[in-house]
């Protein structure tokens, strides 16, 4: 079986990209289009200049209803958590061995499933970014444990509750990092709301028009820089997002992916974007290896001279 060591062995290459100049509702839509949680921005050379993601589309969002004013939104008549929620979830139990638990994500191409205790209460989120830390414990410290129980983000701030309003969920994602918050009624999980399902809910039609069509009558009516300036993707991309080279280690990577709260990481090579790496294609490569491995955990030490790769980020 080949070795995978560096970014160049699982990057991949066609990509969905916008420009600065992109239309920002035209962005937005894409990634809906497309299922996609971001997309590099490059310039008309095919130079990379940053990322544009699900995140500052809430931002859009959110700008336009302001600039909307009360009235108008009230005539939305906008959706609550419960009305768009997600309600039949992939869920774990605290005992799961963590690499059957990443296994699991990966099959159902998920990024993230809620942890319940056998009386179906809440406690809390297993997820990609967690697997990031079993990758480098499992490299660096040979795994003490290996039960979802010790990987579990039991962060209460993500919680809402069913009637918790449209607005005030994307508030909430815009004043945190996560991308899924779980709905519970007590301490009983009912739904999941994402980012995505914001967007979509805002984007749904509503009378004879879409409300994204809304948003951008409402900017370009409202904001006070020039439309052609504040509609562009350029307002509202990320130039300060982690980028890596084709040849970066994989364990370096998985640092990256566990330090920041970024998704996907731009492979950037003499300037030009040559590819991009997720967590999801990170969790691939080592779950392949780990199935081809009669003791899971070696094969982690194989994508990487870890003297070459350096101490853990933390």
């Amino acid at each position: 079986m080949k070795r995978v060591r560096i970014a160049k062995d699982i990057m991949v290459t066609k990509l969905v990209t916008v420009t600065p100049e992109t239309d920002v509702f035209d962005a937005v839509s894409n990634l809906l289009k497309y299922n996609l949680t971001g997309a590099p921005v490059i310039d008309e050379k095919g130079h990379y200049v940053a990322v544009f993601s699900e995140r500052p589309c809430l931002s859009v969002m959110m700008a336009a209803w302001h600039a909307a004013g009360a009235d108008a939104l009230r005539a939305a008549n906008l959706p609550k958590a419960g009305d768009v929620m997600a309600k039949n979830l992939v869920t774990l139990t605290p005992d799961v061995d963590v690499f059957d638990a990443i296994a699991l994500l990966l099959q159902r191409r998920i990024s993230g499933a809620p942890v319940l205790d056998r009386s179906r209460r809440f406690l809390g989120v297993f997820s990609e970014h967690a697997s990031m830390t079993v990758l480098l414990d499992a490299a660096y410290q040979q795994m003490p444990t290996s039960r979802v129980r010790s990987f579990i983000d039991a962060d209460r701030k993500r919680i809402i509750t069913e009637d918790v309003g449209l607005l005030d969920v994307a508030q909430k994602f815009l004043d945190t990092q996560y991308r899924r918050l779980p709905v519970l009624r007590g301490e009983t999980l009912v739904g999941q709301i994402s980012r995505r399902d914001v967007l979509r809910a805002a984007q749904a039609t509503s009378g004879p028009r879409s409300r994204l069509e809304a948003w951008r009558e409402w900017m370009t009516g409202a904001a006070s820089a020039p439309a052609s300036e504040s509609t562009q993707v350029a307002a509202y991309m990320d130039t300060s997002a982690p980028t890596v080279s084709e040849d970066t280690d994989l364990l370096r990577i998985a640092q990256i992916f566990r330090k920041t709260s970024a998704r996907r990481v731009p492979v950037v090579q003499d300037g030009h974007l040559t590819g991009q790496i997720s967590r999801r294609d990170l969790l691939y490569a080592i779950n392949d290896l780990i199935a081809h491995s009669p003791k899971r955990e070696n094969p982690l030490l194989y994508l990487s001279s870890l003297d070459h790769a350096g101490p853990p980020i933390h």
